[in-house]
């Protein structure tokens, strides 16, 4: 706390220092992102005030006390260290201040500064994209952006999957995610006017009659967010020190569609949320995973660590990046349980309401690309994970059954898992457990 003469010198205003607080283990620099107060504009304690980004998620930090916000030291964009004063609030009730100004002083009126706008608190930041906020299930959960890797996770697991996404047509709405190769460019304005740069290549020549097509050809130089930088990072780091390899299968998905059709108007009826597919394919990873501990497995230095839990990892997306929540000792939760889970860190994703230690850790990753219409693809592994699951869309497709051609609902899933730590033979086996628990799910009830 500092305390500071006014401007008339006949009162003392107190200002206190706003900082970047601790936002988790191993962070020591942030991006300030959105100020949602101008300077002059009043706060409330435990009000947000600005939003800052890590390379693990984004944090709003709100008011110490009640007051005025009197500077800002750390603009949109810029980096700063954890403990770093970013601002200075100036205490107290603004409305109560400016009353006694009123009555103190009978001197003529300064001109008066127009006041600023203040920031909207939803304002996407350029990385986010027109879509950011879309979170969700159409049928089972809220929507979701889409992305093209895995997201952030905390100090061990920190590179974004895959994410959950608005199913199209002969989907259903699951959590889910585009591989790294389908990466589209992220759209959106600029933060703020001062980041975008236009390149001198905009300004070439054109011919004659097409000066109409100039602003068409305008390129933006946006700088990367932190956490973009850091799902860049690992994408490399995975392709770089991890020996990957991808097995296929594919599950006639007729008996999870039929139970789901069967029981979901009593499971909502109960638990105040839709029975989708995601609650299934965590379910029957556990149980591959307890068969095949090589999966849920990592290597650590010159040593192997197995793992008696099973953390896994939904990727959702928010307004401004990419995020995987871990379902923390996921085999200790029910098939309510699970979808519960997964449609509240899907809102909060949205609402950049996630902590970060709801980030850290995971020991197993699922991703669904299948929400984009995708048949087939390789996802790529969260290090220091040694394997993830990728399920992609549901088709009907011819399939041979007791000798006779039948039409199916058919899903292929892929197994992305490093060669150092898990066997082909593993990795098939794993797969095909998966196969059987989806195309029989009474197996997971009984364990078999």
């Amino acid at each position: 706390m500092r305390i500071m003469n006014n401007k008339t010198g006949s009162a003392m205003a107190v200002e206190i220092e706003v900082k970047v607080p601790e936002v988790g283990e191993s962070i020591t620099e942030v991006e300030i992102g959105n100020w949602l107060k101008a300077v002059g504009d009043s706060v409330q304690q435990d009000e947000d005030l600005v939003v800052i980004e890590t390379d693990k998620a984004t944090v709003e930090v709100f008011a110490p006390q009640t007051g005025t916000l009197s500077k800002i030291l750390k603009k949109s964009g810029e980096t700063a260290h954890v403990g770093e004063v970013i601002g200075h609030l100036e205490i107290g009730d603004a409305k109560t201040k400016n009353r006694q100004q009123d009555n103190s002083s009978a001197k003529p009126a300064a001109a008066k500064t127009p006041p600023r706008n203040r920031r909207d608190k939803d304002t996407k930041r350029p990385d986010s994209g027109d879509d950011g906020d879309a979170v969700g299930y159409t049928d089972d959960l809220p929507e979701t952006e889409p992305t093209s890797t895995e997201a952030a996770q905390g100090p061990d697991v920190e590179r974004p999957a895959q994410l959950i996404e608005e199913p199209q047509s002969g989907q259903t709405g699951e959590p889910a995610a585009v591989e790294s190769e389908q990466r589209q460019p992220e759209a959106g304005p600029a933060v703020s006017p001062d980041r975008v740069e236009i390149t001198e290549s905009s300004k070439a020549p054109l011919a004659p009659g097409t000066d109409h097509l100039r602003e068409a050809r305008e390129e933006k130089v946006v700088p990367m967010t932190q956490l973009r930088r850091r799902v860049a990072e690992r994408l490399v780091e995975a392709q770089q020190t991890a020996a990957l390899l991808t097995t296929f299968n594919e599950i006639d998905m007729s008996a999870v569609d039929a139970l789901r059709q069967r029981h979901q108007d009593d499971f909502k009826d109960k638990h105040n949320v839709k029975l989708g597919l995601m609650s299934f394919f965590v379910k029957a990873a556990i149980e591959a995973l307890k068969g095949i501990p090589e999966v849920n497995a990592e290597i650590r230095d010159q040593s192997i660590v197995y793992r008696s839990y099973f953390d896994i990892g939904v990727a959702v997306g928010g307004g401004r990046g990419l995020v995987v929540p871990v379902l923390r000792n996921a085999e200790r939760m029910s098939f309510a349980g699970i979808e519960k889970a997964v449609s509240d860190i899907a809102r909060r994703a949205r609402e950049n309401k996630l902590r970060p230690d709801e980030l850290q850790g995971g020991t197993f990753t699922i991703t669904n690309g299948g929400v984009y219409g995708s048949l087939l693809s390789t996802p790529i592994i969260n290090p220091p994970q040694s394997a993830i699951l990728g399920m992609h869309a549901i088709q009907d497709r011819p399939v041979v059954r007791d000798g006779a051609m039948v039409i199916r609902p058919m899903m292929y899933v892929a197994l992305t898992y490093d060669h150092r730590i898990i066997d082909g033979r593993e990795a098939v086996t794993f797969l095909k457990q998966i196969k059987e628990s989806i195309e029989e799910p009474v197996r997971m009830l009984l364990q078999l």
